[in-house]
């Protein structure tokens, strides 16, 4: 029991510093924690947009599940209807197995196609007529369809005539009225089958999920459901069964990630069970093919989290192990005392063990759900230090949390007991002379760790920088935005590296300053300077500790901003606008053949082979695109692929643009810096002839045309038109000059070539073809607008490409959304443990400095040169780590995020990948540690104050 009360009173007595360490332990079990939080949310909220976008683009139900069967004419009657039984009871539990609730439930059974006469055909007809037709039955036919003309049909009618309802089309093929019977008869018997259309129908849709067209099956009798089961499915008929399906719309919505396995391993066995079971069969599940690749994209987004993690958990070790240290080195003495007072070392960890243990138990008690918020601020994240009002994840605590929680305390306390295990080896008079030689060289630099790290992360680099330049040779595709781990784990060894080799030599620079002026420091500056020349290892943590924060937070600013701005560029120029348009024009152009069919070849009457047909097409309004809700400008923008040219005497193929400068010049987007001068300076250049055109870099190169050169242009069945050169190009709104495959800077590789000229022109001497629209919206105006006007004004849109939607995609993008979140939440934490770190070492170090500034009091020096002296060692160790903080990240920044360049598609990464930085980012980082700094020195100068430093003098303080 006594132990106990010592551990108490210890704790307690330390109070400030036990809160400093539990706060590091709990950040660092919320962090922990978050990660399994975070993929899991983050990825259920994928699958889920994606499912809508599937339902979005495709007018698909993602929750559909159909299964359909042919049913074989081989088996005899009570096999199938055997078969049937089991078929229905197998799929009237897919619900169940899957987990999910069914919305609708339809169930479709046909009969084998017949030939169908009306009851009163006359021999004309019955000669002449051949309209085929089934009996079909829908279940809740009622409810899935609009009855138009007549009734539904008399389930309880046994007349031996069976009411049935039909389609429009159908009612007009059959050529009768309604209530008039129609009549199947079988050829060798003789029987007779007789149905009467009662009702015209057509399909129902009250809502997204119950997706059954009557129209898909016109030529079909529909007849109640349980009048079908218990004809032909129960009891033997002239008519054999044909075709069954089962089709739910199962509540996507409640589809989650951890029972992927479950839905894909149901659809898989639900193939296996109808294959040929009862005939030719097939599954369909729309679902099925996003929630396929969920399994990999864990995976990935597992790594590549822990890998944006790791910085961060490098910076939570790195503080708890300083403060850590911090407490054991003001206990020292008192583990000293207790061994030399007899006190095992098992003893004294033991003390510390459970000390770690309550605040461990602690930590973990909150951190959960402290990590459910850092999870909630990760969804909410738009881009670095950028948030949006984004629905909240959906976020639970799970085992998975509290496994990896655990785990996070266990190391955590390990790392915590390394400095008291090596504390209980000193013994009183070991631990006095310790203290008599602190100026001795730090472990990091004894051992050459900083060289070593130094070593390992340049050579990394290296491999990396190889890597990049075989991908852009090959023009391989990495796979979107798959970020390789290590890129994100070798600049935290860099800057650790980088940091500590400059922390070897900043004592020496500082023993310089000092000899050169040592005739002239005021006493203040002259203390401060023989302090941090000879007591170098004790400031080595506080200074890395910052670097590394500092040198982190920047590049991982500089890499979000590098990622995002990258991304939104290709988005943007691809696009050329914020929208592009294709509109339908009424043409000439003969239908395409039949599947199967030979192509037609166009020929004269003597069998040679002709030209093809130019085809003639009318223009519609292009006023009218000017005029839709939201469209601030227009533009006309015509490209032909197929192109050709002539120039100098030699022929090729390229991209032909056609334009109106002023318009193109309002609506087009372009990245800076891409042309040798402005986009309009090109577009001014052109405007005064209509002859002129610009030509791409690749053209001019290869077939050594110069400005003021002839061209021509055409494309087939058409003469050539002639230009004039007047500009040379690298780069033009949508249009990509990179080769498909191969290096573009390899004469041997083909590169497209490009040629933009005036529209007017080109209609006028070329043909009349259609182009497409760019707009350009007008300020706070939404795509919403233009789409509702353009069903409005029925505009029969062929083709719509929105940059906008599709920068929200990609913001939506899992990979994106965790690089965006995470170095986020990292950046915030390394800036709250910095400032938690920051005060806790100065004020220990204070505390242990109370004799000495007694002693300068006593010597003469005031309050304000203490507080002088002070200031100016905060300036010569913290603001001077701070200050090579930004050097290494810029450093680590301009070596480390050109290799993101892995994480894009060589082949399409247009306009070329280039560093983003953006002062905002500087601006809040140096206000972080600006305010940091100010309230350090603010606790720091208060501290001071209320030190009762004249009782540091009495006799026996040391």
């Amino acid at each position: 029991m006594a132990i106990w009360t010592m551990i108490f009173r210890k704790m307690a007595k330390n109070r400030w510093l036990q809160l400093n360490l539990w706060f590091g332990l709990t950040i660092c079990v919320a962090l922990f924690s978050s990660m399994p939080l975070y993929s899991h949310a983050i990825l259920q909220r994928t699958l889920f947009k994606e499912l809508q976008q599937l339902q979005k683009d495709q007018n698909i139900y993602p929750g559909s599940l159909r299964a359909s069967t042919s049913v074989s004419g081989t088996r005899t009657f009570d096999e199938n209807k055997s078969l049937i039984a089991k078929a229905d009871r197998y799929m009237n539990g897919a619900p169940q197995r899957l987990g999910l609730d069914a919305q609708s439930y339809i169930i479709t059974r046909a009969t084998q196609s017949f030939k169908v006469l009306p009851e009163d055909a006359s021999e004309r007809e019955k000669k002449e007529m051949s309209v085929t037709g089934s009996i079909r039955t829908v279940s809740d036919i009622e409810k899935r369809v609009r009855i138009i003309d007549g009734r539904l049909p008399d389930p309880n009618r046994n007349d031996g005539i069976y009411e049935a309802l039909v389609t429009q089309k159908y009612i007009i093929d059959l050529k009768r009225d309604l209530d008039h019977v129609f009549v199947y008869t079988k050829k060798d018997t003789g029987e007779q089958l007789r149905i009467m259309p009662v009702g015209i129908v057509e399909s129902k849709q009250d809502n997204a999920y119950d997706q059954f067209n009557v129209e898909s099956y016109n030529s079909s009798f529909y007849i109640p459901y349980k009048k079908f089961n218990q004809d032909f499915i129960e009891n033997e008929s002239l008519l054999k069964i044909s075709v069954l399906a089962w089709q739910y719309s199962l509540n996507y919505e409640q589809m989650n990630i951890d029972h992927i396995d479950t839905y894909l391993s149901q659809y898989k066995a639900m193939n296996n069970y109808f294959n040929m079971r009862l005939g030719i069969a097939s599954v369909d599940m729309p679902a099925k093919n996003p929630i396929a690749t969920y399994t990999e994209k864990k995976d990935k987004l597992d790594i590549m989290l822990w890998s944006l993690y790791s910085p961060v958990m490098f910076l939570l070790a790195f503080y708890l192990y300083m403060a850590a240290n911090l407490i054991i080195e003001r206990q020292k003495t008192e583990i000293s005392v207790l061994r030399s007072r007899g006190a095992s070392r098992l003893q004294i960890m033991f003390v510390f063990l459970t000390e770690s243990l309550l605040l461990g138990a602690l930590a973990l008690a909150v951190g959960p759900f402290i990590g459910v918020y850092f999870t909630k601020i990760l969804g909410a994240s738009s881009g670095f230090l950028e948030f949006v009002q984004r629905s909240s994840l959906d976020v639970v605590l799970n085992s998975s949390s509290y496994k990896i929680a655990a785990a996070a305390v266990a190391g955590s306390i390990i790392l915590i007991l390394i400095p008291a295990f090596l504390a209980t080896r000193a013994s009183i008079v070991g631990h006095k002379q310790q203290m008599a030689r602190g100026s001795k060289m730090s472990f990091w630099h004894k051992t050459g760790i900083d060289v070593i790290l130094l070593g390992v992360a340049i050579y990394m680099l290296y491999g990396f920088n190889k890597r990049m330049d075989d991908l852009k040779a090959l023009a391989l595709d990495p796979n979107a935005i798959q970020v390789e781990p290590l890129l994100f784990f070798m600049p935290a060894l860099f800057c650790l590296g980088t940091g500590l080799l400059v922390l070897r030599v900043y004592p020496w620079l500082i023993k310089l300053v000092f000899w050169i002026g040592r005739r002239w420091w005021t006493p203040a500056l002259y203390s401060t300077l023989l302090q941090i020349s000879r007591s170098s290892s004790q400031y080595l943590t506080i200074k890395v500790f910052l670097i590394m924060t500092v040198a982190m937070g920047l590049f991982s600013a500089n890499a979000a901003r590098t990622i995002n701005g990258n991304m939104e560029d290709k988005i943007q120029y691809t696009t050329g606008s914020d929208i592009q348009l294709s509109v339908h024009w009424d043409n000439d152009k003969p239908p395409p053949p039949m599947p199967g069919a030979p192509a037609m070849v166009n020929a004269d009457d003597n069998g040679a082979a002709q030209a093809p047909k130019v085809v003639t097409y009318t223009e519609p309004s292009f006023i009218t695109m000017t005029e839709l809700a939201g469209v601030e400008t227009a533009a006309r923008v015509f490209r032909k692929d197929d192109a050709n040219f002539s120039v100098n005497g030699q022929n090729g193929g390229t991209t032909l643009y056609g334009i109106d400068t002023l318009d193109f010049g309002k609506v087009a987007w372009m990245r800076g810096g891409l042309l040798d001068y402005p986009i309009n300076s090109y577009l001014n250049l052109i405007a005064s002839n209509p002859k002129a055109v610009l030509i791409s870099r690749s053209l001019a190169d290869k077939y050594q045309v110069k400005p003021g050169d002839p061209i021509s242009a055409k494309w087939a069945g058409l003469d050539s038109a002639n230009f004039t050169v007047y500009g040379i190009i690298d780069y033009w709104p949508g249009w990509n000059p990179l080769p498909q495959t191969g290096n573009e800077e390899d004469p041997n590789v083909r590169l497209p070539n490009l040629i933009v000229g005036h529209l007017s022109y080109i209609q006028n001497h070329l043909a009349l073809e259609p182009y497409e629209v760019w707009i350009k919206l007008k300020e706070g105006a939404t795509s919403a607008l233009i789409y509702d006007d353009l069903v409005k004004k029925e505009i029969p849109v062929e083709k719509l490409v929105d940059a906008n939607q599709l920068l929200i995609r990609s913001k939506n993008d899992p990979f994106r959304l965790a690089i965006n979140g995470v170095m986020t939440l990292g950046f915030v934490i390394s800036m709250m443990i910095s400032f938690f770190g920051f005060l806790l070492f100065w004020v220990l170090t204070l505390s242990g400095r109370t004799l000495q500034f007694g002693i300068l009091r006593a010597m003469g020096i005031s309050f304000m040169q203490i507080i002088g002296m002070l200031l100016s060692e905060q300036l010569l160790t913290s603001a001077a780590a701070i200050l090579f903080g930004v050097l290494i990240g810029n450093a680590v920044s301009s070596q480390f995020v050109p290799l993101f360049q892995l994480s894009f598609n060589a082949t399409d990464q247009v306009p070329p990948f280039e560093i983003v930085r953006q002062l905002s980012d500087y601006v809040q980082l140096y206000s972080v540690v600006g305010i940091m700094l100010t309230i350090g020195l603010a606790v720091l100068g208060i501290r001071v104050s209320r030190m009762k430093i004249t009782q540091a003098l009495k006799l026996g303080e040391e």
